[in-house]
């Protein structure tokens, strides 16, 4: 791992805080990813299950955790087991946790080989009345790939059909969406290195730049940095791929007059950043280009002053969308009849401005959460409204990350420029140096 030691005071706190809400003689197991095929003999790069690594901060594969807060057999209600190695793997693979080293990442005391489980999870699990899985329970998304925690699921109900058997998902999810002192460190350690990448952007583009010559600019700047790589897949899109929301190709020419759309984020230590900025690749924003920036930037302000607690986050989107209505109408992209004769299902202004606004962030770019429950103080909520234009080839979006405090929100990017004209002397400035 390129990030620096972590306290393990942050996974002794997520430990504490999910087996106080298991229900009593529980026994709660969680699996690391599987190592992907890329093809032939070749992997994907690991990236640890965000469950397990909240949990015990061990990014190895190969790893599973067991949590039995009542176990009666002493010293055994947090186990972990860990990847055997040899000098075989280590010449081949590279060094791997030892014992010592897994207990000081994780403050787990009783640290054991993986294949020396098997033995043991069965003599705890008959101590146990209730079983607690870790499966993935995203409510928009459904994966076809079976996952480690999903097969061992199969299995463990399959060998003990009699137990209780609980999600650990409900937990976890609540869990996330608070984070910790440690945790928000670690979203604006991010964050920075984030805020790095973006100053670089600004130095290098000008017209005639590639789209990927940018984003190898941005990953250069992660890496020596300490961060493992992108958060996520990054956008880098000049004029009008700018209106496509979800584009990855990042492989054609930025032009003169074309506004160049980036969205990218630092993983640290696996926590994410979460940025986007719209900025002219000649160094200069045209009026219409900066009107439309201005009104996105409007919204932004007004709705980052939306997320404090007791908000409720489908009412906050609602409140955004008539925000952006007003923004729109100003500019001329929609009229009072577009009002008038708008689908209350699908408002005037979702053709300009088709997606929400903000999301939850930590371990997860989308992080863990339940949008149906009020705004609380912890919470981390990326700010991202935009307007999208395909016929005058304009798409402009802003994004930030907020943590929601009880004196405010608090923008964990506050240093990352944003005004229209800060960007402009920025980039004018490179070009007359």
């Amino acid at each position: 791992m390129k990030y620096a030691p972590i306290n393990p005071d942050l996974f002794r706190l997520n430990r504490r805080r999910f087996t106080s809400q298991l229900k009593s003689d529980s026994i709660a197991i969680f699996q690391s990813n599987d190592m992907m095929p890329r093809n032939g003999d070749q992997y994907h790069p690991f990236r640890q299950n965000s469950s397990l690594f909240s949990l015990c901060g061990l990014d190895q594969e190969e790893t599973v955790l067991i949590l039995f807060p009542d176990c009666i057999k002493e010293g055994f209600q947090e186990v972990a087991f860990i990847k055997k190695t040899d000098q075989f793997i280590a010449t081949w693979e590279g060094h791997k946790f030892t014992k010592e080293e897994a207990s000081a990442i994780s403050g787990i005391e009783k640290i054991y080989w993986l294949d020396e489980m098997d033995n043991i999870l069965h003599e705890l699990i008959l101590l146990a009345e209730n079983i607690y899985v870790n499966n993935n329970e995203n409510d928009r998304y459904v994966s076809e790939i079976q996952s480690r925690d999903l097969r061992a699921t199969k299995q463990l109900q399959n060998r003990y059909p009699a137990h209780q058997y609980h999600r650990s998902q409900p937990i976890l999810r609540k869990m996330a969406m608070l984070k910790s002192k440690h945790e928000i460190e670690l979203i604006q350690q991010a964050c920075n290195i984030t805020e790095k990448a973006f100053h670089r952007v600004l130095e290098f583009v000008r017209p005639g730049v590639m789209e990927y010559e940018v984003e190898a600019e941005i990953i250069h700047e992660f890496v020596r940095n300490r961060a493992s790589g992108h958060a996520y897949p990054p956008i880098v899109a000049s004029g009008k791929n700018a209106c496509v929301l979800h584009y990855g190709e990042n492989n054609k020419i930025c032009n003169d007059g074309d506004i160049l759309l980036l969205d990218f984020g630092a993983e640290y230590a696996n926590y994410a950043a979460d940025l986007t900025r719209s900025i002219p690749v000649n160094g200069q924003f045209s009026p219409r280009q900066k009107a439309v920036y201005n009104s996105v930037l409007t919204v932004m302000k007004e709705a980052t002053q939306m997320l404090v607690p007791g908000t409720m986050i489908e009412e906050y989107h609602k409140e955004v969308g008539r925000m952006m209505e007003s923004e729109l109408l100003q500019l001329g992209l929609l009229d009072k009849t577009d009002i008038k004769n708008q689908n209350k299902d699908y408002p005037a202004y979702k053709k300009y401005f088709m997606h929400g606004t903000s999301h939850h962030l930590g371990l997860d770019v989308h992080d863990l959460s339940n949008r149906y429950a009020p705004i609380q103080a912890g919470m981390v909520f990326t700010v991202e409204p935009g307007i999208y234009i395909p016929q005058e080839n304009i798409g402009i979006r802003l994004e930030n990350d907020v943590l929601v405090t009880d004196n405010g929100p608090y923008d964990l990017m506050e240093n990352i420029p944003l005004e229209a004209e800060a960007i402009e002397e920025i980039m004018n400035a490179n070009v007359l140096s």
